[in-house]
């Protein structure tokens, strides 16, 4: 076969193949263009989803009529002024956008730079470049892309939907908003404005935070952690991390909400996702996801983007200096953060729940509340509400499990029999963060006293927060404490189970647990963590051994001990249905104001709601 070039034209529509993908992608280049071009304002207009239309309209340095002519050439561009690859500190660079553009569509520039006193516009057709012409515009350039992928048929038969076009593009477009909240963002299809972004100013960490709440929403906003971190490199380098991130509570079942930034450039980098899953590990249920967004900051010769066509993914010459600090700084903004937990997700989020039923003629007063009251009480049980007064029966050695863990730190400011007085709890909520414990609701929620307001807290979930903790710190100094079954425990498995059980009998061993063979089908438990106290050995046994065949060999040893204690803890914490007495209550209160991540379990969900006052307050119209 004769080995000849390629015609200009088809050498545009194979990069315009690599470049731009479906409508979103030709939005992502030419908004980066105009950012590039120090816009102020960017507004972008698509019709039928970008197919019909896709125009981009910036206020920015604008071009003349040469260079409109050198834009759409192939590997034109005026951001590499040293010709240095390893230096790029412009989001577009690779000049193949336009001429690629422009070889699959109908493609009309017209620019204005700013000082001069008319514009020019130049018109490229499927390929066909023409003259540029004289045109009215103000200074600032629009880019108009008509009938995209008509010169290339084929390509139209991979478009989504218009629906599905218009959601790609308003991703793009968020993405890089967020990275650049001094500019203004519009998007608009053909019957309403889409998104509606002002500038931010102030500038700073203000100005973003402001940015994200626009697009993530006000709930991101109000639940969200600063991060701000840097880290040195061997060479000196600096490396900086900053943004925010979402309470473990403020969850997704996908990673769709966490966005990473490389030096203002929004990147999809299984790196960087890998280090956020690390660094949620011990506060998220393996199969949720974290909201955040980061911004990296390092110097351009430290990472590579001209990798990809689309310049999503990027490459660091370190990259476990970046997963390092990553980790780091998320996990230590995670334990600043202590208890707190996501409010709209637990307090206003909860009032949500009530309803005022509707206001009909009422009968007598005697014959509707007393009525109603006597009959529906015979089926609440009377140890249900241990409301204003300590619980019926506090635990006794043999039934205490893992509450005993907690029994002992009971502050010496209420009384041994766990009684609070209404002096006492209105002199002591001001000084706790969680208040008070004032009863049990359901043998399964405690109810708090705050000083402006009142705290349900799950006892299950907020313990097994608690064991989980101590059982991890037990592991860093050396191992947990053990205690002796007087009669050990035999379980009966499939043999499968047993082998992976009894493959790791050294790593549950330095958790407290120790199995060993037990003939076929079977291991017998002779020791358990001191922690859990009595727990269901078997059924903890039988979840480690299906837990480790889905870990498999995948997970590090650190990764399947932290798998490990989160099991454990789920099995050693106080049950939803055991009566606590007022001690063992503002025990667990106390515990959790001091114990990092306290806000949520070891799944992710919250383990306290939190109702203020005024909230409360506007149920029954008092405000």
């Amino acid at each position: 076969m004769t080995i000849r070039l390629l015609p200009p034209t088809l050498v545009n529509q194979i990069a315009a193949g690599e470049v731009v993908e479906r409508p979103a992608s030709a939005v992502k280049e030419l908004v980066e263009n105009a950012i590039d071009a120090g816009a102020a304002r960017i507004d972008v207009v698509l019709g039928e989803g970008g197919q019909a239309l896709i125009s981009v309209t910036d206020d920015g340095c604008g071009m003349t009529p040469d260079e409109l002519e050198l834009a759409v050439e192939r590997h034109a561009t005026s951001k590499l002024p040293d010709d240095d690859l390893f230096h790029i500190k412009a989001l577009g660079f690779r000049g193949e956008a336009l001429p690629s553009i422009g070889s699959v569509a109908r493609l009309r520039l017209t620019s204005r730079p700013r000082g001069a006193d008319s514009a020019w516009s130049l018109l490229v057709d499927g390929g066909a470049k023409g003259r540029p012409e004289p045109a009215a515009h103000p200074p600032g350039t629009r880019i108009e892309v008509r009938d995209l992928f008509f010169a290339t048929p084929a390509r139209l038969k991979f478009m989504k939907s218009v629906r599905s076009e218009l959601t790609q593009a308003r991703d793009v477009l968020e993405r890089l908003a967020m990275a650049h909240p001094a500019i203004g963002f519009t998007l608009a299809d053909e019957a309403r404005q889409l998104v509606k972004l002002p500038p931010c100013g102030g500038g700073g960490d203000a100005a973003r935070l402001e940015r994200l709440a626009a697009v993530l929403g006000r709930e991101f906003g109000q639940n969200s952690l600063a991060v701000d971190a840097r880290r040195q490199g061997p060479d000196g380098q600096i490396l900086r991390l900053s943004g925010r991130i979402g309470l473990p509570t403020l969850n997704k079942a996908t990673a769709a909400a966490q966005y990473l930034f490389v030096n203002g450039r929004p990147v999809r980098d299984r790196q960087l996702g890998g280090a956020v899953r690390a660094a949620y590990q011990d506060v998220l249920a393996h199969d949720r996801h974290a909201v955040l967004a980061l911004f990296l900051d390092l110097p351009p010769e430290e990472v590579d983007v001209n990798v990809h066509p689309a310049k999503a993914e990027v490459r660091f010459r370190d990259p476990g200096l970046v997963r390092g600090l990553i980790i780091g700084a998320l996990k230590a903004a995670l334990a600043e953060a202590g208890h707190r937990a996501a409010q709209p997700l637990t307090g206003l989020g909860a009032l949500g729940a009530f309803r005022p039923e509707p206001r009909t003629a009422a009968p007598p007063l005697q014959s509707s509340f007393a009525g109603r009251f006597e009959a529906r009480a015979p089926s609440v049980p009377p140890q249900t509400l241990a409301w204003g007064r300590a619980a019926q029966a506090p635990l006794d050695g043999a039934a205490t499990g893992g509450a005993s863990a907690f029994l002992d730190a009971a502050r010496g400011d209420f009384r041994p029999e766990g009684r609070v007085t209404e002096a006492a709890a209105e002199e002591a909520a001001p000084a706790y963060p969680l208040g008070v414990a004032r009863g049990q609701v359901h043998n399964t929620y405690i109810i708090a006293q705050t000083a402006d307001g009142l705290v349900i807290v799950d006892q299950h979930a907020a313990h097994e927060r608690l064991v989980y903790e101590r059982m991890k710190a037990a592991l860093a100094q050396g191992g947990v404490a053990r205690q002796g079954l007087l009669i050990p425990e035999v379980v009966e498995m499939d043999e499968a189970a047993c082998a992976r059980l009894l493959a790791r009998a050294e790593d549950l061993e330095r958790l407290g647990l120790a199995v060993e063979p037990f003939g076929p089908g079977a291991v017998a438990v002779r020791e358990t963590p001191a922690l859990l106290g009595t727990c269901d050995v078997a059924g903890l046994v039988r979840d480690l051994a299906d837990e480790l065949a889905e870990w498999g060999e995948t997970l590090s040893l650190q990764d399947r001990l932290a798998h490990v204690c989160g099991t454990m803890a789920c099995h050693g914490s106080v049950r939803a249905g055991r009566v606590l007495n007022g001690a063992e209550m503002n025990a667990l209160l106390r515990q959790m104001e001091e114990t990092p991540h306290s806000g949520q379990c070891n799944h992710g969900r919250p383990t306290y709601v939190e109702l203020k006052l005024a909230d409360i307050e506007k149920l029954f119209g008092r405000t």
